[in-house]
């Protein structure tokens, strides 16, 4: 089994979009001013094909296993954050979403895993690993001295795996009202 990893490109936006939902929960009903889960995923994929927020396929990864999408996950440099974030306030406040203020998730010098997801009938191969070493290659050849994340707290099994691979306990971060743990990787 070959595993690639590529930029995303707009025709993966229904693969990619779903697992956004199956990373980050009701958050994504928050990020797209949605309730329905079809209209969240519609509302993902909205974010996913535009080039100007943290969803877009710019700033995403796919891990690709045999042409299939088996992974995915979001990055972006912290001090890009704002205005990235700013871009998602305007269209929440243009539909009249609930949720219309985004926090920043990172630090200016980090460079930030938004989000990782491998599709369930892919994981247990270690793709979600293979995703966050990429994220390494990544912030070290877009010059951040820091990779970082923000895992839920009971996420056990994700924390246990970000420790594995070398991420250290930061601080804590709310997220649209919800508690996380912020972790940092130094990246040499």
């Amino acid at each position: 089994m070959e595993i690639k990893v590529r930029q995303a490109q707009i025709k993966d936006g229904s693969k990619v979009a779903p697992l956004i939902v199956d990373a980050i929960g009701e958050i994504a009903n928050r990020i797209t001013g949605e309730e329905t889960p079809e209209a969240v995923i519609e509302g993902l994929i909205e974010l996913f094909e535009r080039e100007d927020n943290r969803n877009s396929y710019l700033n995403t990864y796919v891990a690709e296993c045999n042409g299939e999408v088996a992974g995915m996950m979001v990055v972006y440099g912290g001090d890009q954050a704002v205005s990235l974030d700013a871009q998602l306030e305007k269209w929440l406040a243009a539909k009249n979403a609930p949720v219309q203020t985004i926090e920043v998730e990172a630090n200016p010098d980090e460079f930030y895993i938004d989000t990782v997801c491998v599709d369930p009938q892919f994981r247990g191969q270690g793709i979600g690993t293979i995703l966050l070493k990429y994220a390494e290659t990544l912030c070290k050849e877009q010059g951040y001295p820091k990779l970082s994340l923000s895992v839920e707290l009971q996420k056990k099994r994700a924390r246990h795996l970000y420790e594995k691979i070398g991420y250290v306990y930061s601080e804590p971060w709310m997220i649209i009202g919800e508690e996380f743990d912020h972790m940092v990787k130094v990246v040499q």
